[in-house]
């Protein structure tokens, strides 16, 4: 409910200072938030592990859709895209750097006893339990493949 609350309030804000980039993508968060709470088992309710899911959603769906104008040179909507990420992003806990993401990683490497390429799978079903909402599922994969292989 927390984030629901702090969505309403950006969104007043937005509209006062009519900042339509930010009323966009506050009305997109809103709607997606209804939606997850009127499915059938939601009960009403939504849960942050849930909130923080939905919010890393809306942002791959937005850089994948911004990567798409950029290679058809739409410069315009490219940009809508981008804006309506840097708004989302506000409600995402912090992500972890690359630094921090392969110290993680390296502590669930050693948890788990990965040894090879071949324990990717242990290693990233922790990790993305683990990590989930500080690091995207992309960025967790490349640094689990880098350090499985130059582990000895």
């Amino acid at each position: 409910m927390a984030l629901e609350q702090q969505i309403m309030d950006q969104m007043k804000e937005a509209m006062k200072s009519k900042n339509e980039p930010a009323l966009r993508a506050l009305r997109a968060i809103k709607a997606e938030i209804i939606k997850a709470k009127t499915e059938p088992g939601a009960g009403g309710v939504l849960p942050e592990d849930k909130e923080v899911a939905l919010l890393q959603r809306m942002v791959k769906q937005r850089r994948d859709a911004h990567e798409i104008f950029a290679q058809q040179a739409r410069a315009d909507l490219a940009q809508k895209e981008q804006e309506e990420i840097d708004v989302i992003a506000t409600f995402l806990p912090q992500q972890l750097s690359e630094e921090e993401l392969k110290t993680e990683l390296r502590a669930i490497i050693a948890q788990v006893g990965a040894t090879s390429p071949a324990d990717m799978g242990k290693v990233m079903g922790v990790a993305s339990k683990q990590l989930a909402g500080r690091a995207e599922g992309k960025a967790i994969s490349a640094a689990v493949k880098e350090l499985l292989a130059a582990h000895p």
